[in-house]
């Protein structure tokens, strides 16, 4: 690039600072695949023979197989991938190398190979989404009998099925799957074509382009195609969700396996110990996975911090991109597999649980609503079993063995049901609103679930 402008070697301070090929090689496969593409429409434009495109494909190819098995000497003199391969390329085929570059520039190219590599890291990403989803439904199953306090402000609030609970996780996952599909979608768009940022005077047939490389659509603005990074800024958001999701449950995990909740239990090949305390059993999965969020969050703002100022068209600062990119997918891919083997060989502690779920204090809201079917209005009812609460906890008396003359005095409504109020599977089986936990709908969306996952 610097041939014929520039009179004097670049600095190698700048060399080492402007280079990327130490992190975009990550993008040859894609580059290779749409140099390849480019090559075919320089051919049918009439500005390659057969021969040259053929000497290029097969050129290109090779490289990539080198590449793929380790065998390739990457130059940071030539800064990027797309330098290195060109380079490269011209040394093997002559000038049918050099003609490769015709009629496109590194913005579109570098803009298309990107949105390339992340239409398939989108659909890996979702694979392991999937195979989350998969482990908490098989846990789920596995445990259907099973009932824990569900927790508000993380005080016990009312009872549901543990695979309500886990059920939920299963739906913000699906979400995050949508949000991805979403964003595979808006950046379903061929950018090469572009040029620098205003096209060239050497018009190729960007339709067949698309095609070839399975974009939707072409761009419609040079100047916004290589300048935009929309697409991946919106990855990094949905990425930053899913951290955000995982890191919640994460949250649960490490809850539930201290000695306080004791719900569950984890595969010893998924806790670490302590270098001090030889009893400890310590989470450090979860707790990195919450910790490894903020790095999410990072790269999101990050990448709208490079964007914010940015003037058209395309600027060095969107080099900045790569390497937030490439860590959130790998450490939202390395938590959605580490996550996924935690919760499979978690063990749930069903004695624990039940007794957990035997406070009677979960069922207050039953009297409450119990009350309203005898007309009293709920405000007045809420009222009526909150002074029940308040004695309950002031005499150190469960709810359900308050003394019958207190419950006459402030209730006498209930004195013929106040045992069967008591009935946690009861109270479950009355929750038969859609959505809510009755043992019919659980296992209603843990079928429909299984049947999405396979």
């Amino acid at each position: 690039m610097r041939h014929g402008r520039f009179n004097e070697p670049m600095s190698t301070l700048l060399r080492d600072y402007g280079e990327s090929i130490s992190f975009d090689w990550r993008l040859y496969a894609h580059d290779i695949k749409g140099s390849i593409a480019h090559a075919r429409a320089l051919k049918q434009a009439g500005y390659l023979t057969e021969d040259e495109f053929v000497s290029i494909e097969n050129g290109l190819k090779k490289i990539g197989a080198e590449i793929a098995a380790g065998q390739f000497v990457f130059s940071p003199d030539l800064e990027d991938i797309h330098m290195n391969i060109e380079k490269e390329l011209t040394q093997r085929v002559g000038d049918s190398g050099a003609k490769l570059h015709t009629a496109r520039s590194r913005n579109d190219q570098v803009a298309t190979d990107l949105r390339l590599y992340l239409k398939d890291e989108i659909v890996t990403l979702q694979g392991g989404i999937r195979t989350l989803q998969s482990a908490l439904a098989d846990l789920a199953l596995s445990n259907l009998a099973v009932l824990i306090p569900g927790y508000t402000h993380l005080q016990r609030a009312q009872p549901i099925p543990l695979a309500h609970h886990l059920l939920a996780y299963i739906e913000m996952l699906e979400r995050d799957h949508g949000r991805l599909s979403d964003t595979s979608h808006r950046m379903d768009e061929l950018p090469l074509g572009s040029g620098a940022l205003a096209g060239s005077t050497l018009i190729l047939n960007r339709e067949d382009i698309a095609k070839e490389l399975g974009f939707a659509r072409v761009s419609q603005n040079s100047l916004d195609a290589v300048s935009d990074r929309d697409f991946a800024i919106e990855l990094l958001s949905a990425i930053a969700i899913l951290g955000m999701h995982l890191s919640r449950l994460s949250e649960d995990v490490v809850l539930w396996t201290t000695s306080e909740f004791a719900f569950a239990r984890l595969n010893d090949r998924h806790a670490t110990g302590s270098s001090l305390m030889p009893q400890k059993k310590n989470p450090d999965i979860a707790e990195l996975t919450r910790g490894k969020t903020g790095r999410l969050y990072g790269n999101l703002f990050r990448l709208l911090t490079v964007m914010k100022g940015l003037p058209m068209a395309y600027n060095r600062d969107l080099q900045e991109d790569k390497e937030a990119i490439f860590d959130s997918l790998n450490t939202a891919g390395k938590a959605l597999a580490v996550t996924a083997e935690m919760m499979a060989a978690l063990v749930i502690n069903g004695d624990s649980c039940e007794r957990a779920v035997s406070d009677p204090s979960l069922l207050a809201t039953d009297i409450a609503e119990e009350l309203v079917r005898q007309g009293i209005p709920f405000r007045k009812a809420h009222d009526l079993v909150g002074q029940l609460a308040a004695e309950s906890a002031k005499t150190a008396v469960p709810l359900n063995l308050l003394p019958d003359e207190l419950i006459q005095k402030l209730c006498p409504e209930l004195t013929e049901k106040w045992t069967e109020l008591f009935d946690v599977r009861r109270s479950l089986k009355s929750r038969s609103a859609a959505g809510a936990p009755s043992p019919a709908n659980v296992e209603g969306r843990l079928a429909y679930w299984r049947g999405v996952l396979g």
